[in-house]
């Protein structure tokens, strides 16, 4: 067997494109939490942050849109979340604790679902720190209700769960075409939400956000599922892939201090652009938010 050198490229599937950094020298870190437990009609998301990971390799890591590359930053990925599979409660409480850690150590938190009720556990140990935090939540879903068929803790519930521990005007929900009408009574007293658009509102509230620490929250079926597919509770009506990826390159001008990305279930699309575009939103996240 030969001894020389080997100045070839080796591509790591399993890891998100381009995250070589270690921990301690990463500005941001991705983490995967697979958990799927309270979805509502198609479980898989669980499988969502392997299949972004997987996929983020048919992507350059340079993007035109910003004249910026991955090349330039330091991030590192953590894979997985090892959380006890059925018990909802323990991994809540693992989340919150990995997003704490996170944050004592001053990383930018990227996390990678599984389904949107991971979001709660995230944004309880961000308050800790931020305690005037916002959150922008790009959504089908209004994810309002208090409970879903007498289950407090549910991806329905979500932002009700936020709500609360935020209080009221601290939520602005876009993108929103879906809900029950106690929802929508709901968020009329306690959140910002701007139903069907995404760009509009977004830029009208843009100036009223700076100056606040925001936390991004990212449902994949905000999209129109013309673009993507590939998610438990698809809405049509939503918005294209271009509108998200311009919507979070306008975020840029905030100071962002976390982002999700949710409920991709890559089982629902052979094609993978559910996948890749969620990879790319990853991508640009990271260009934008650093």
């Amino acid at each position: 067997m030969s001894k020389g050198k080997f100045n070839g490229t080796i591509e790591r599937l399993g890891i998100f494109m381009g995250a070589k950094s270690s921990y301690e020298q990463a500005q941001a870190v991705i983490m995967g939490l697979p958990m799927d437990y309270t979805v509502s009609y198609r479980p898989g998301a669980r499988n969502g942050p392997l299949a972004i990971r997987n996929v983020s390799t048919a992507l350059e890591e340079y993007s035109f849109y910003l004249n910026r590359s991955l090349k330039d930053y330091n991030y590192c990925d953590l894979g997985d979340l090892a959380l006890p599979f059925g018990n909802a409660g323990a991994s809540l409480e693992m989340i919150e604790k990995a997003a704490g850690i996170l944050l004592e150590d001053s990383k930018f938190p990227i996390f990678l679902g599984g389904e949107h009720l991971v979001s709660y556990p995230i944004v309880k140990a961000f308050v800790r720190k931020y305690p005037d935090l916002r959150i922008i939540h790009f959504d089908a879903h209004a994810d309002l209700r208090k409970d879903y068929y007498g289950e407090e803790l549910s991806h329905s519930t979500v932002m009700y769960k936020v709500a609360e521990v935020l209080g009221p005007g601290r939520v602005f929900q876009f993108g929103i075409r879906s809900g029950i009408k106690e929802e929508f009574e709901y968020a009329e007293k306690n959140t910002r939400l701007y139903p069907h658009e995404v760009l509009k509102p977004l830029k009208e509230v843009n100036e009223e956000l700076k100056g606040y620490p925001v936390f991004v929250s990212l449902d994949i079926d905000v999209v129109d599922p013309a673009f993507a597919p590939g998610t438990g509770t698809q809405e049509p009506g939503g918005c294209t892939s271009r509108e998200i990826i311009q919507a979070i390159h306008l975020l840029g001008d905030l100071n962002v201090v976390g982002f999700d990305l949710v409920e991709v279930c890559p089982q629902l699309d052979f094609s993978e652009r559910t996948a890749i575009l969620a990879a790319k939103i990853v991508r640009e996240a990271l260009l934008s938010f650093l």
